[in-house]
């Protein structure tokens, strides 16, 4: 059956959802194609539940800092809430009947399967062939990629998905891959009583961000009994009596459970770009700054390669459905991207790293202060590991790149992202006021150490 409507939208992600409601609010005729769940990895499997065991685990760490603050307390993790919460609250146990209606409600029409260009203008799905007339959006996001270890395949390893999923704590876990997925969800696991080990192939966790913050995660994990090691390259995996061991140049590490957190893939292949002109063995789908791909298509989210999270899918999303409907609006502008990884202490940064800020030509100089030289770190004192590290442009005299770490770096950065979005002078910055005692007054001292 071949049916003539304005845009198909392949990939019901964050970015995909996003933009198909907003063309759909507008009286277009729109058709959303989703093989799992609509809303995608973010709700089910990613941000918002990874985010509720994230809470969860503080939550204990911070009941077990109240000795020499606070009194004596007993702290006996219990899982059960935990798993209790996010498939009651935060998934409705895995079922998008509440997302689709929603998407429905708008006037969209959606259809679950797997999406492919099948000609320019029109995607299949099944038996049905969709034909579009304004054109077709690509937001298929990505899939947990393994690397090609010795023995990996077939065995039951988890992904982020069935970590998220889980009913139960292990009494051992292994993680491979020290990025923000693995170093979240080992210290989670590890704070609920599980013996973790983290093995990271590069010299240092967090390996794309500054070193002081791999530093400072690593010091955290180890302060919750979790054992990392870096530049470890493990060479096979085996299975066997419901336990892994992973060898590698130094001692093996055996786990009751394997969490394969290396990054993550999109599959251009199956998705049929190949008779759109483009490359299908590519890593993403490479775009303008309106997210077009070619002549009637466009992309949104990880497919673009311009980073794996929902805020650059929505950011893009709204970018799109502008262009989509002719609508005058700026282009995509990654300068100021952020991202947050939600470990204690958090770890979040804006724009440009130091080595990143080298490397493209700029001339740079940095400043920085620690959380527990602040008067609001002194006093939070019991967890107030962090610092605030500042990138400047010195010829243009603006902030290119931030770091804000520690409790509530995340929160911090929002000021930090604004300075650098806006290009405000680092003069200008030193003349606010900055509240006291509050954790975003670091930025004040970091200020200061920057013109030293």
């Amino acid at each position: 059956m071949v049916e003539q409507v304005d845009v198909v939208v392949i990939g019901m992600g964050p970015g995909g959802e996003e933009v198909a409601g907003r063309l759909a609010e507008t009286g277009l005729s729109v058709v959303g194609v989703e093989k799992r769940l609509l809303g995608g990895e973010c709700p089910y499997w990613g941000c918002v539940p990874s985010k509720m065991m994230v809470r969860a685990a503080n939550l204990v760490a911070e009941a077990r800092r109240i000795p020499d603050m606070a009194g004596e307390v007993t702290v006996r993790p219990d899982w059960t809430p935990v798993a209790a919460r996010i498939r009651a609250e935060a998934t409705d146990n895995w079922d998008d009947k509440v997302a689709v209606d929603w998407f429905v409600g708008k006037g969209g029409g959606f259809v679950r399967g797997h999406g492919r260009i099948s000609a320019p203008g029109e995607v299949t799905v099944g038996d049905l062939v969709f034909r579009a007339r304004r054109g077709i959006v690509l937001a298929t996001g990505g899939q947990p990629d393994a690397p090609p270890v010795t023995g990996l395949a077939g065995t039951p390893y988890w992904t982020n998905r069935e970590a998220i999923e889980a009913d139960r704590v292990p009494g051992s876990l292994a993680v491979l891959g020290g990025g923000s997925v693995g170093v979240e969800l080992a210290q989670v696991f590890g704070r609920f009583g599980a013996e973790v080990s983290v093995l990271e192939g590069s010299d240092r966790l967090l390996s794309t961000e500054e070193p002081e913050a791999s530093e400072l995660v690593a010091t955290a994990l180890a302060a919750d009994g979790i054992t990392v090691r870096t530049d470890a390259q493990v060479e096979e995996v085996r299975y066997s009596d419901g336990r892994f061991a992973m060898l590698t140049a130094g001692e093996p590490v055996e786990a009751e459970r394997l969490l394969v957190a290396t990054g993550r893939r999109v599959d251009l292949r199956s998705l049929g770009v190949g008779v759109l002109g483009l490359d299908e063995s590519a890593r993403h789908v490479a775009v303008d700054e309106h997210l077009r791909a070619a002549p009637g298509v466009w992309a949104v989210g990880d497919i673009t390669g311009k980073g794996a999270f929902t805020h650059v899918a929505m950011y893009q999303a709204g970018i799109a459905a502008r262009d989509i409907l002719g609508e005058p609006g700026p282009g995509a502008n990654y300068r100021a991207l952020p991202r947050v990884t939600f470990t204690d202490p958090e770890i979040g940064t804006v724009g440009l790293t130091e080595a990143q800020a080298r490397e493209a030509g700029i001339a740079v100089r940095t400043g920085s202060a620690r959380v527990p030289s602040s008067a609001r770190g002194w006093i939070h004192k019991a967890g107030n590991a962090g610092f605030i590290k500042l990138v400047e442009d010195t010829d243009r005299a603006v902030l290119v790149g931030a770091t804000s770490a520690g409790p509530a770096g995340g929160e911090v950065l929002s000021a930090l992202a604004v300075a650098v979005h806006a290009e405000v002078p680092t003069a200008q910055l030193r003349q606010m006021i900055y509240a006291y005692p509050t954790f975003h007054g670091g930025i004040s001292d970091a200020l200061t150490d920057l013109a030293a």
